[in-house]
């Protein structure tokens, strides 16, 4: 690794990983389908239908922050396309499809046509850095949902489709994927960073893949105990963590009514996965959050072991709950490895350098990308790169400067 003191230009690398993003987009939403038409050829629309009802409200509000933020960009940065166009597609939520394939459509021309300007490179971050958010929030509010779905139909019927082996995996990775790739494009805003290594990035995907499985299994377990008790329970969570994230104070979206869709959407995040929304160090309010996850499946858990006992159908249910809590005790182990030794402020420490630490505060030496060309720069991801990492003063002053430009800008 090394540092860099420019944003990372956009090659043939990044090309080829958005499109594979956007491959993954559309295998996870035909998944999703193959699933339901499952449901309605064995004579279970009840399930189909709440399956697509799951993926018509994450995409209904991915689809609206979408709309949101095109209205609210420079001129120059919206795709030369009729207004009207852009709302028709997403009314028929075609919008994040379009934006990956605009987002293609720009990277080619970077990447071929030889266009080496500095305007266009950013040009290209700033689509990118909106499809990381935009696929982070679809993917919470649809996959693990559905992957809460899935395992709770598996576990009642005794019995595995391949649509659904499939439809879990998918899902897993989906997740797991879409919070490294959000980590990623957030330090791409921090200037004489270093980036993940390979063995970062697996160990960082792992710990998010190992917290996640046993909360699921839970959430599942106790549907299966009590089929509409997680409809009493998962707003209950929900509105608690409304309510932590709105007294963080969030300044995300571009007015109020907007922010608490923003505020509602990572709400469901945090039922399933930490998401950092404010300032300052991390490692109390994680604590917190945490154990407050761990407590509340552990409970979730202990209701279905005392309520319904496995039968000899469901014999290897034991094993896999006895499996949840070391599972998710060596997510946070990973994770402590991961601040603790292959985070990559730890390779800057080692050259007399500073970076972040996400969990456990950091260093105040931080400084962003400058913002010499405001109208270029995703105010969005950047404030949320500023709250995730620690800058120093003189970065804070910079960054509050651009911000007030790139508001009189637009």
């Amino acid at each position: 690794m090394s540092p860099r003191a420019a944003p990372p230009r956009f090659g043939p690398l990044q090309l080829a990983l958005a499109a594979a993003g956007t491959a993954a987009a559309a295998l996870d939403l035909f998944m999703d389908g193959w699933v339901a038409a499952e449901y309605v050829r064995r004579g279970q629309p009840g399930w189909a239908a709440l399956s697509l009802s799951l993926l018509a409200a994450a995409s209904a509000a991915a689809q609206a922050c979408s709309w949101l933020w095109l209205r609210s960009d420079p001129p120059a940065l919206r795709p030369a396309v009729p207004a009207a166009l852009l709302a028709a597609l997403h009314l028929l939520q075609l919008g994040f499809l379009f934006r990956c394939l605009h987002a293609l459509k720009v990277g080619w021309k970077v990447c071929w046509a030889k266009v080496e300007e500095e305007e266009e490179q950013r040009h290209m971050a700033f689509l990118s850095h909106d499809i990381s958010m935009l696929r982070l929030f679809e993917t919470f509010l649809e996959n693990t949902p559905q992957l809460t779905l899935l395992l709770y139909i598996i576990l009642q019927t005794n019995k595995a489709e391949i649509s659904q082996g499939l439809g879990i995996g998918t899902a897993l990775l989906c997740v797991s994927w879409s919070l490294l790739d959000y980590h990623q494009s957030l330090r791409s805003f921090l200037q004489d960073k270093y980036e993940l290594s390979r063995g970062s990035s697996i160990i960082y995907f792992l710990w998010n893949l190992f917290l996640i499985c046993p909360r699921v299994l839970a959430v599942a377990l106790f549907a299966l105990l009590w089929p509409y008790g997680v409809a009493v329970h998962f707003p209950l969570v929900w509105l608690a963590m409304f309510l932590w994230v709105s007294l963080q104070g969030t300044n995300f979206m571009e007015s109020p009514g907007p922010e608490q869709l923003y505020r509602a959407m990572v709400a469901v995040i945090l039922y399933f996965s930490w998401f950092n929304v404010a300032q300052g160090r991390t490692l109390h309010r994680s604590i917190i959050y945490h154990s407050f996850i761990l407590v509340d499946s552990t409970l979730l858990a202990l209701s279905w072991l005392w309520g319904q006992a496995p039968s000899e159908d469901h014999w290897y249910l034991l094993p896999v709950v006895s499996a949840a809590l070391p599972c998710y005790l060596l997510g946070l182990g990973l994770r402590v490895t991961y601040y603790k030794w292959l985070h990559p402020n730890r390779q800057v420490q080692q050259e007399g350098g500073y970076d972040e630490v996400d969990a456990d505060g950091g260093s105040d030496e931080l400084e962003f990308h400058s913002f010499s060309e405001p109208d270029l720069v995703n105010r969005r991801m950047q404030c949320l790169a500023q709250i995730q990492f620690p800058v120093s003063q003189l970065a804070r002053q910079r960054f509050l400067n651009g911000a007030a430009a790139l508001e009189s800008a637009a």
